[in-house]
């Protein structure tokens, strides 16, 4: 009959958390085996989750290493025993102080149990026919118990790891806009030009550093006010050409707008229709025509919802505040704010600032003069100019 003592050997004492750990071994497991390599990376990836370091994570490695086979199975072979020595030197020699640390970490975290012996000794006993009957060690069955939940925390990991890194470029590419429109300034005596070299030196110490996700979200948003800040203080003409690019650029896209319609109501019988809550166009049309959208999805984007939550993911990228987020949501509705950002996030090299470009795609929605269809047309009529 298979036993997990529920007390330890020697001094150390009986605790809630150890009660507590130690019911994975009889708690029920995936019916199915499971690579113990891929549970190995996925803890790897999740380890924050599990509160475990690399380190910690090494002394499991070796563990897992003393295992037979490649898979593991719901079955009295998951108990592993490697003496002291036997465990070092798969760490590289790691001192068994230390060892006994990060297996301390393992034990805390409910990654491995102990299966203490009577005198405190890993070792297994055989019966009759040489098969092990019974074995005192480590338990590896909780990795296995909990194969969902580890899977699921390194799948969340990897998609926080994929925003951060979205998320920095979107900073340092904003930082690099800011430093090289500085240095063109053409009078370097202007006002305000030191204070707003002292602003981006404090920024770019600040980069340097691994800052969690919520101050890059906060450097984002300070770097979009020293670059309006710039384009206002330090080059008026700039501004002056790009606001008038901007409105040639509004003035062909209501043309084509325009155009587009009328020909939709002469082919269809009715009134011009101005999109609201819900898009008059088909989804796949959307992303036939944005498809750059399809790459930050986990999942293949199979309604408007899907379209919605991507979209509410990259906003922050592409320098997009959540205010204005928010507005365009309340402006123009969801699905169409959606199609919106999906259209904008394809002609990202082209604009010059999203965030208000989305602004104004949203005062135009608030005026009830705007229609995300134009915009998908436009995409797919320059798709298949480049096929051509």
């Amino acid at each position: 009959m298979r036993h997990i003592s529920a007390t330890p050997f020697g001094r150390r004492p009986v605790s809630a958390g150890l009660l507590a750990n130690n019911a994975l071994a009889e708690a029920p497991a995936l019916p199915r085996i499971q690579d113990k390599w891929t549970i190995l990376q996925d803890v790897t990836e999740a380890r924050k989750a599990f509160g475990v370091s690399d380190r910690d994570l090494a002394v499991l490695a070796a563990l897992l290493s003393f295992h037979p086979t490649k898979e593991l199975r719901d079955n009295d072979q998951l108990i592993v025993f490697p003496s002291n020595a036997a465990l070092s030197g798969r760490v590289h020699g790691m001192p068994e102080s230390t060892l006994r640390r990060h297996i301390a970490a393992l034990t805390r975290a409910g990654l491995i149990l102990r299966h203490d012996s009577p005198n405190g000794k890993r070792y297994a006993t055989r019966n009759n026919a040489g098969q092990i009957d019974r074995a005192f060690g480590f338990d590896l069955r909780p990795l296995l118990v909990r194969a969902a939940e580890i899977a699921e925390a390194a799948k969340t990991a990897r998609q926080l790891t994929l925003q951060h890194r979205r998320l920095r470029e979107s900073v340092v590419l904003r930082l690099r806009d800011a430093a090289k429109l500085l240095a063109w300034a053409s009078d370097p005596s202007a006002s305000g030009l030191e204070a707003l070299s002292q602003m981006l030196t404090n920024v770019q110490r600040q980069i340097r550093r691994k800052l969690p996700l919520e101050d890059l979200r906060k450097l984002g948003l300070a770097l979009d006010d020293l670059l309006a800040e710039i384009k206002v203080k330090l080059l008026p003409e700039a501004q002056e050409m790009s606001d008038n690019a901007s409105q040639n650029e509004r003035h062909h896209q209501s043309s084509e707008s325009e155009s587009y319609e009328s020909d939709s109501c002469q082919r269809e019988g009715r009134t011009r229709i101005i999109d609201g809550a819900a898009p008059k166009l088909p989804l796949e049309l959307v992303l036939k025509a944005a498809p750059e959208i399809t790459t930050y999805a986990h999942q293949p984007i199979q309604s408007w919802r899907d379209l919605l939550n991507v979209s509410a993911f990259v906003h922050p990228m592409l320098g997009i505040s959540p205010d204005a987020w928010a507005s365009a949501r309340r402006h123009m509705g969801d699905d169409t704010a959606a199609v919106a950002l999906a259209c904008i996030l394809q002609r990202a090299a082209m604009i010059r600032c999203p965030g208000g470009y989305l602004r104004a795609l949203t005062e135009k929605a608030a005026r009830g003069i705007f229609s995300a269809g134009p915009m998908v047309m436009a995409l797919l009529s320059g798709n298949q100019m480049q096929r051509a």
